[in-house]
């Protein structure tokens, strides 16, 4: 006789979590169909945020800048310590020699006394404190050693410094390799940001943002306005040589520029030399307010994150930032002025 048996019921407790999995499936469902589509940003908004990247890109290049000129100074004095090193190294060998020549001439004599056998120590400060205890030596033992004893020192402070500085230029390196990728990093973060515009408002930023070059051009009267010295005035001359060359972070010229990488290239073509970046630059002259600029000053902006040469009639003669190109633009569009300073 076949059995039958009662379907087996759910238990009270899966009833509870199948039923509460629901509902929270319908809220879910019904949170997604009221919830507002996420805002695209404008296209000033995407802009302000690029700009602001842009800024962070140009700090961090000229810290990048900065590194770099330290590196290469670093290197140049390391070598030329090794270098001293290395020479003085032959001295000394050549004194121990003598000095061993000394020894070994008394010692075929028979007249090797215990201050003469002390000449190849391998401490003469230990040795002059015995020797003039004993007082036995000639004056031209005397004068060997010391010229030994000195070269020794100064072999070790060498030594110590060139190690000092090989210290300080892996750190350097260090530093100039992050600063570098921070640059890379902001300007990729930039990059993203303006694609995620249509291609009509990409159009609409680079309008606007050469609307301002050229404006600034037809203005600019430089034969109204003295410039600040010959040298300034050079140095201006052979910045707007290069006008419509690319902006590009580190480029020191000829054929690209960052901000202070143009600067010091036209004021090396005056004759003047001045340091790389814009937080040194700053100090390679007398600081000016805005009303005492002439043609030829350097110009500061936004907390020392971009430096210009003042072309005269409110406008600056630059390498603004990435995309851009070496232009004239008027100082009221390239943000806050900090100061002026005349080299």
């Amino acid at each position: 006789m076949a059995s039958h048996r009662r379907p087996k019921q759910p238990s009270r407790t899966r009833v509870t979590v199948l039923t509460t999995a629901a509902a929270a499936a319908v809220a879910l469902s019904s949170q997604a169909a009221n919830a507002a589509p996420s805002e695209k940003p404008s296209k000033d908004e995407v802009k302000a945020k690029v700009d602001a990247l842009y800024e962070e890109s140009a700090l961090a290049t000229d810290r990048a800048n900065g590194a770099e000129e330290k590196q290469e100074k670093l290197e140049k004095e390391i070598d030329t310590l090794q270098d001293q090193v290395a020479r003085g190294q032959d001295d000394l060998n050549s004194m121990r020699d003598g000095l061993g020549l000394m020894a070994s001439s008394q010692y075929r004599t028979g007249a090797v006394d215990p201050s003469v056998q002390l000449f190849l120590s391998s401490d003469p400060d230990d040795y002059l404190d015995k020797a003039s205890a004993i007082d036995q030596l000639s004056a031209q033992q005397v004068e060997a050693l010391k010229k030994v004893q000195d070269k020794q020192r100064v072999l070790a402070q060498q030594r110590q410094e060139a190690a000092g500085k090989l210290k300080e230029l892996s750190d350097t390196r260090e530093t100039l390799g992050k600063k570098k990728k921070e640059v890379q990093e902001k300007l990729a973060k930039a990059r993203q940001l303006l694609n995620t515009l249509t291609a009509a408002e990409q159009a609409a930023i680079k309008t606007a943002d050469t609307r301002a070059s050229r404006d600034a051009g037809d203005r600019v009267e430089l034969g109204n306005e003295a410039p600040a010295s010959e040298r300034g005035a050079a140095a201006l001359a052979a910045a707007k040589t290069q006008m419509g060359k690319p902006y590009v972070s580190g480029g020191s010229g000829p054929n690209s520029y960052d901000c202070s990488g143009l600067t010091q290239w036209a004021y090396n073509q005056a004759g003047q030399s001045i340091s790389r970046t814009t937080y040194t630059q700053q100090n390679d002259g007398t600081k000016i307010g805005m009303s005492a600029l002439k043609p030829g000053d350097l110009v500061f902006f936004n907390s020392l994150a971009h430096v210009g040469l003042y072309a005269g009639n409110g406008v600056v003669l630059h390498a603004p930032k990435p995309g851009a190109v070496v232009r004239l633009e008027s100082m009221s569009t390239i943000g806050s002025f900090q100061f002026g300073v005349r080299v």
